[in-house]
């Protein structure tokens, strides 16, 4: 399966407790909770093109499956890190939070990231 396509968030577990413990600003996490976010995502091949809209905040990253990238992270900082494919599912470590993207089927794409116990979910549904 293609992860290309746009997808809207249709449900987030864990959003302040996880944003919380990356430090995210109370001001910040409040405004955020409730915006429904747009992900759109270009394949080609390897090479990966990730933009995620949140109200007006863009955040664009661009990789190769296996090679080392610069990536953003929902905190604004910029980390090198290696994504990893496996089949449907994409794996990335960015400074000890472990993310675990998987195409479930055509339309359900489910974002898990993984910092100390807290566990973010995130399910977002092809547009």
């Amino acid at each position: 399966m293609s992860f290309n396509g746009k997808y809207q968030l249709e449900s987030q577990e864990n959003f302040e407790s996880f944003m919380n413990a990356v430090g995210l600003p109370d001001e910040l996490i409040q405004k955020g909770k409730d915006i429904k976010s747009i992900s759109e995502i270009e394949e080609t091949g390897d090479n990966f093109k990730v933009t995620v809209t949140t109200g007006s905040k863009v955040l664009v990253n661009t990789f190769t499956i296996g090679k080392e990238a610069e990536l953003d992270t929902v905190t604004g900082e910029k980390v090198k890190a290696v994504v990893q494919r496996d089949g449907n599912t994409l794996t990335v470590s960015l400074k000890g939070i472990q993310s675990v993207t998987e195409l479930v089927d055509g339309n359900t794409l489910v974002n898990t990231m993984t910092l100390g116990g807290i566990v973010y979910k995130r399910t977002n549904k092809r547009m």
